[in-house]
């Protein structure tokens, strides 16, 4: 094959393509994909992942990419595409395609035994699955390589450079900074009464006003589409073709209201790429972390603030006016911010949220050191769950066996939805600074001023950058735990009366 960058390129766009069509088959095995299909799928995207894996590790492709490094004449995006799938491919190329199969297979296997264990509320049932993809994901970090901490080499893979030895004191001192806040809101004097319990949520009309607020935050359903999963999650094959989830529980409304919200936020990233980097490796984010950071802002710092509220409760109300009746938006506006330690990481509040990550971080480093029997993982997890929370799973369905990620072998991911919330603080306020007016307009509910600020700084940018470097340049410093503290004391001290 020739050496030239349009013959690189034309191999970027097969291999972002390849993604979609990946993409595209775990949406559906999500969403419609019939029950009986799990086998055939489990092959299908074993065969187009190990498809992805041979293109990506192929001698041409690396040597290309060397050739592409040296060439003066290439433009800064150009560069930026070279050095991007330059990191990528030499990661893959270290590990066996005949690894990279057996990982989807087993991906795909134990996503059907953690559906069956969680309908029978057994960890028992999903042990084995979860032993066969640890065995991967061990031997997949030690062919990537590392310099004696297995956990680095998975996390790379979901948020570049960052490692244990700096994340571990950076969760740590959030764990030790939340559990005292945590006590301090529950002995507050003041309580925010659950205003929402024991009433009734039509499913239909809940998924009608979820799709107000997609289209309320800019969210093009002409270029994308919002289904329903038992986990929500984003996905897609393309920035044209975006795949958002919710989930409806009728006597919780909060849970489709902030579970759209939240995919939202990535959808906006997703459909927010510049089309100059369509079918490139620069329509990605930096890092998932990044990527979580816009999920978070819209669910927490827009979508629970009283300004978003303003607006768009009087439009709830519309809606449910009989499940609403005797609610105020005050009322509601303290039930979304209610602060209650309780089993469900998706359905937690801002304050105790994190506490949930390390949990799950702190679970998976015993489990990838091969540290902690998988028998023992349930207690263990409960254990912590107490001494964190002060809550103890009644079964393992509202404990272990909650998440999705360990059943699709993502080692390596929860620590990046603390990293987001971070993020996330740091960014609103710069957001602040650069739009003066920005509670105004989200008590007016324009929204798209906000969504078009982190369009122009954020998405636009796709990964040109690394992830902290884009932070620092919007922000003016990178990651720090500051903003986030400074965001939960003053809004929580204000809703419960205390100084935090």
């Amino acid at each position: 094959m020739e050496r030239t960058f349009t013959a690189l390129l034309a191999r970027m766009q097969e291999l972002r393509d390849l993604q979609g069509i990946i993409g595209l088959a775990t949406w559906d095995q999500e969403t419609y994909m019939p029950a009986k299909a799990d086998g055939a799928r489990a092959h299908q995207l074993s065969t187009l992942q190990g498809l992805y894996h041979e293109r990506l590790v192929e001698p041409w492709l690396g040597e290309t990419l060397a050739w592409a490094a040296e060439q003066p004449g290439l433009e800064a995006d150009q560069r930026a595409m070279v050095r991007v799938l330059t990191q990528e491919r030499d990661r893959a190329v270290r590990v066996p395609q005949a690894l990279v199969k057996a990982l989807a297979e087993a991906q795909s296997r134990g996503l059907a035994a953690w559906r069956q264990a969680r309908k029978e509320k057994r960890f028992s049932i999903f042990q084995p699955a979860l032993a066969r993809i640890l065995e991967l994901r061990r031997e997949q970090a030690d062919a990537y390589g590392h310099d004696g901490e297995r956990y680095d080499a998975l996390l790379e893979g979901y948020e570049p450079g960052m490692r244990v030895a700096r994340l571990t004191p950076v969760l740590t001192a959030l764990r030790e900074a939340l559990i005292p806040m945590v006590a301090a809101i529950v002995a507050a004097p003041r309580r925010v009464p659950e205003v929402l319990k024991g009433r009734h949520f039509d499913g239909e009309a809940q998924w009608r006003f979820t799709l107000r607020l997609l289209e309320a935050v800019g969210f093009d359903l002409e270029a994308g589409r919002q289904d329903r999963s038992i986990h929500p999650f984003t996905g897609g094959t393309h920035p044209s073709d975006v795949r958002l989830t919710t989930r409806i529980d009728e006597a919780n409304p909060l849970n489709a209201l902030f579970s759209t919200i939240h995919e939202a936020g990535h959808g906006l990233y997703e459909q927010g790429f510049s089309e100059a980097h369509y079918r490139t490796p620069l329509a990605a984010a930096p890092s998932m972390g990044l990527h979580e950071s816009q999920s978070r802002l819209w669910e927490n710092v827009v979508g629970r603030s009283l300004a978003f509220w303003e607006h768009f409760y009087p439009v709830l109300q519309e809606a449910f006016p009989q499940a609403l009746a005797g609610v105020d938006v005050g009322g509601f506006h303290g039930a979304v911010n209610r602060v209650s330690p309780s089993l469900i990481r998706t359905e937690a509040d801002e304050v105790t949220y994190n506490l949930h990550i390390v949990l799950r971080y702190e679970m998976e480093l015993l489990l990838i050191h091969d540290e902690l029997p998988l028998a023992d993982v349930p207690a263990a997890w409960n254990e912590r769950m107490k001494r964190y929370l002060g809550v103890t799973p009644p079964d393992d369905t509202q404990g272990v066996l909650q998440d999705i990620h360990w059943a699709w072998g993502e080692f390596g991911y929860f620590p990046t939805y603390s990293l987001g919330n971070l993020y996330s603080a740091s960014l609103y306020r710069a957001a602040e600074r650069a739009l003066p007016d920005l509670t105004g307009h989200l008590r007016r509910g324009e929204l798209l001023p906000l969504r078009d600020w982190l369009r122009t700084h954020i998405h636009r940018q796709g990964y040109r950058l690394p992830a902290e470097e884009l932070i620092r340049q919007v922000t003016g410093r990178g990651l720090t735990d500051t903003d986030f503290l400074d965001y939960l004391r003053s809004k929580y001290g204000a809703l419960y009366g205390i100084s935090l």
